[in-house]
């Protein structure tokens, strides 16, 4: 019983970082999607509302351990594209900076979700 006391619980802060970083990923494409308690929606079928969509679907899948590795892998890409395109916006001087040009979010859920992708779902998942 020691023994187990001794050990770092690991297992069960990944799985607490793997649901709450999926399931707030997946209410930014709520917001983006939907409206939801934003500002303004985008139209359907526009870039940002098929990343509406992919951080809905992809956070749930995530955050529930299905299909973990793909959907943490698309989820990883689609915020490499986000902050590259809308944030960072290959600019130099002060705009290269995450705390300027407002990416840091984008940049963490990026390396983040590559290391979930890379790490997959853990002990416990549906799948």
């Amino acid at each position: 019983m020691f023994a187990r006391l001794k050990q770092p619980p690991t297992e069960t802060s990944y799985f607490l970082l793997r649901v709450v970083a999926g399931l707030m990923f997946a209410f930014h494409g709520v917001q983006k999607s939907f409206g939801f308690l934003a500002k303004a929606q985008p139209p359907v079928g526009s870039q940002v509302w098929f990343g509406g969509i992919i951080e809905l679907v992809g956070g749930l899948a995530i955050a529930l351990g299905v299909y973990t590795r793909c959907a943490a892998f698309v989820a990883s890409g689609t915020m490499a594209v986000a902050y590259v395109q809308f944030h960072w916006r290959l600019a130099l001087g002060e705009r290269f900076w995450p705390a300027i040009n407002q990416g840091e979010l984008a940049l963490l859920y990026a390396f983040l979700f590559l290391f979930i992708a890379c790490r997959g779902g853990g002990k416990w998942t549906l799948r």
